[in-house]
């Protein structure tokens, strides 16, 4: 007999996780498709868009049909690199032949454009390397993200 509410109270913590990692994903699915962008929330992982964006900053994105424009804010992925890139839009190119827009970016506090940061004789990032534009941030609440990514042992600690 005491074996039900034994059972009881370790299958209850497990079903709460269950529950909120399920409503996590269902959340970040929800702001997906009303964003358009495959990673609606993003973190500034450098300082290379400083003053305005500073590491441990919250975007948001979004991506409509609507055209890039010179100074936007846009978060890119690069063929061959995982982590996408949070930089501005110095220039946009339009093949007169095809109406293709391609951009070239660079990061606030960098020097010199992306060119170095994109794929081997990439000189352009076309439509689909940008995941989204930003539309909002929020200061300093990424820094629980990085500091889980780069010290693993918090993140156990966290867990258990």
């Amino acid at each position: 007999m005491d074996l039900l509410p034994y059972s009881v109270l370790i299958l209850f913590p497990c079903i709460i996780e269950c529950m909120i990692v399920t409503s996590a994903l269902i959340i970040w699915k929800a702001l997906m498709c009303f964003t358009g962008s495959e990673s609606p929330v993003v973190v500034v992982l450098s300082g290379s868009m400083e003053p305005g964006f500073k590491r441990g900053d919250i975007l948001f994105l979004h991506m409509s049909n609507d055209p890039i424009r010179t100074g936007e804010i846009v978060v890119f992925n690069v063929d061959g690199r995982e982590i996408p890139i949070v930089h501005r839009v110095i220039k946009v190119h339009e093949r007169q032949e095809t109406g293709d827009v391609e951009v070239l970016t660079k990061g606030d506090n960098n020097y010199g454009d992306d060119r170095l940061l994109y794929a081997q004789g990439q000189l352009w990032l076309q439509r689909h390397h940008i995941m989204g534009r930003a539309v909002g941030f929020l200061p300093y609440v990424g820094w629980v993200t990085i500091i889980m990514t780069e010290k693993p042992i918090i993140k156990v600690c966290l867990l258990m």
